[in-house]
């Protein structure tokens, strides 16, 4: 079995910056844009909005909701790159261990009580 951060580098993350690029394109920026605002190469962007990364989990609507408003601060300049770490950490923390768990077909149970905090949120 995998390690929850594990988890989290593989699925978790890409999933919201997946969301996130696509967000960002949906309100007009160009790949190049999006690239060097999300700090990634332009064939990441394109893999992203295309699913061949980050298409491994489905984030729940609260998830999806907080990555759209971050995308709309960052194309509105309310937020910048300097943003996008934080913001990312703590929109991560909104997916429920649950959620990616059942969708990875992991048993809860088989984490350690001290691995169960690596997979964002405390709320089961």
């Amino acid at each position: 079995m995998k390690p929850p951060c594990e988890i989290v580098v593989w699925y978790v993350i890409p999933a919201i910056r997946s969301e996130l690029a696509k967000e960002l394109l949906n309100l007009g920026m160009k790949q190049k844009d999006v690239s060097e605002l999300m700090d990634i190469t332009q064939p990441a962007v394109s893999q992203y909005i295309t699913d061949k990364r980050g298409s491994g989990i489905k984030l729940d609507d609260n998830v999806r909701a907080k990555i759209h408003e971050f995308a709309r601060q960052l194309s509105e300049g309310e937020a910048t790159k300097a943003d996008l770490i934080p913001r990312t950490c703590a929109i991560c923390k909104n997916v429920k261990t649950v959620d990616v768990l059942e969708q990875l077909n992991i048993n809860k149970d088989e984490l350690g009580e001290d691995c169960q905090s690596c997979l964002g949120s405390e709320a089961e």
